[in-house]
């Protein structure tokens, strides 16, 4: 427990660690390989790379500061900071909540596989993945699978900040790499897997500064990295003075950026032995990879921990969109950390059925990924940007940063102009675009 009886995170691993979490998921490991394969493999990921030390670090900063500052939740944090812009904790709390309604259904997904993969029957038979993906989807099995996400998530975060979030981050985040590193390896021996390494790290420059790679790997650094939906000043509220932001965001982008480019040698080296194309876009993990795993040996065993692999890293996720929305109602209306955790729980499941389900013709699933990840989450880290160096005071991010002098002077006044005059304006441009 911190000085004011707040829980807190223990180590700095374990901060590491849950927020790397927080923003490792669906994003690195479904998201990013696609992307990447759709805007020309290592040119994506070149400009990949920069968009996180450029838009994703400084925009992190600015909400683990406004997090660690307040020690609240997402409203509380921005309330107790300053009343007229309470406005900007709901806009988090409202993307969280917006987000897991279809995130849940996604991250059902890889049960499905993962299920079908262990049983055998994802590779018995003559099975044509496409069709297979659409019955899955006009069935209602991901809804039931989504269901069962939600509890694992409500278990996870109902057991509270130490014993349940920061205990299974230092389980499961170990683990995701370790078979990343074992996926890797496998596909590493498969025949013209060099082809897929020459796609994802030959770098065509022309190709990497295209408006609109530029555009689509900022908007993938963007969505990556949570931010603008609570996550990290919630996350971060549970922070010690002690920790160092600026390692802290920097180790959490370095994690990220590893799984993502573990990813790509994961998919696209499999992708290339087995002749298909790596442009097959959001289909990629669910229609391409088995067609490639029922080629292997052993290929339930493959699938099998492929498709684990993708529920750790959607699990790692929902705890961080489950803790949002539980730690608000848990603190604005004082309920039990156990009757929060409930009420999101169930909120999490009307939504998912709102959003499997349609209404007069109305996609919810499609309505709700557009509009958090092309208006609240970019507008919310936009405006947190503008709110931590614009209207608190001058020494509000320097203080934050340098934990009060102690390090970090020179990176400092670097994040600050990044902040000022940067940042916003990237992930503006990133909004108009999107509209557009």
């Amino acid at each position: 427990m911190s000085e004011q009886g707040r829980a807190s995170f223990g180590g700095k691993l374990s901060v590491i660690l849950v927020a790397a979490g927080s923003a490792i998921g669906l994003g690195a490991i479904w998201r990013f390989p696609y992307m990447a394969g759709e805007n020309g493999g290592a040119a994506f990921l070149l400009v990949f790379l920069l968009s996180i030390f450029v838009v994703g670090i400084p925009a992190m900063l600015a909400e683990f500061a406004v997090g660690r500052r307040s020690r609240k939740n997402a409203v509380g944090a921005f309330r107790s900071l300053s009343k007229r812009w309470s406005w900007l904790g709901y806009s988090g709390v409202l993307g969280a909540m917006l987000i897991s309604g279809y995130y849940y259904l996604i991250a059902g997904w890889s049960l499905e596989y993962l299920f079908s993969s262990i049983t055998g029957s994802l590779y018995s038979g003559d099975i044509t993945y496409t069709n297979y993906f659409a019955d899955f989807q006009a069935s209602w099995r991901p809804l039931i699978f989504g269901a069962i996400f939600i509890l694992m998530t409500h278990f996870i975060v109902s057991r509270g900040v130490e014993k349940g979030i920061e205990k299974a981050s230092k389980i499961m985040m170990p683990l995701l790499f370790i078979i990343l590193i074992i996926m890797a390896v496998r596909v590493a021996f498969m025949p013209n897997a060099i082809e897929g390494y020459r796609f994802f790290l030959s770098c065509d420059f022309k190709e990497a500064f295209k408006a609109e790679t530029i555009m689509m790997a900022i908007g993938q650094a963007f969505f990556s990295l949570s931010v603008g939906m609570g996550c990290m000043v919630t996350y971060a509220s549970y922070f010690k003075s002690s920790n160092n932001l600026v390692t802290t965001s920097f180790n959490v982008s370095l994690l990220t950026l590893m799984v993502s480019v573990l990813a790509g040698l994961v998919i696209f080296p499999a992708v290339f032995s087995a002749g298909l194309q790596p442009t097959e876009g959001p289909s990629l993990i669910f229609i391409t990879l088995p067609e490639i795993f029922k080629g292997m040996p052993l290929a339930s065993l493959w699938s099998a921990i492929f498709f684990f692999l993708v529920m750790l890293a959607s699990l790692t996720s929902t705890i961080s969109f489950h803790e949002v929305l539980t730690a608000y109602f848990s603190e604005e209306l004082k309920l039990s950390r156990l009757s929060a955790a409930i009420a999101t729980t169930a909120l999490s499941m009307a939504l998912s059925l709102l959003t499997f389900s349609s209404l007069f013709g109305i996609d919810y699933l499609n309505i709700f990924d557009k509009l958090t990840a092309n208006v609240v989450m970019p507008l919310g880290a936009m405006f947190t940007c503008i709110f931590a160096v614009w209207f608190m005071s001058r020494n509000f991010m320097k203080d934050e940063i340098t934990n009060n002098g102690q390090h970090n002077k020179n990176l400092s006044k670097i994040f600050i102009f990044m902040l000022r005059y940067v940042t916003p304006l990237l992930i503006f441009y990133i909004f108009i675009k999107n509209l557009i």
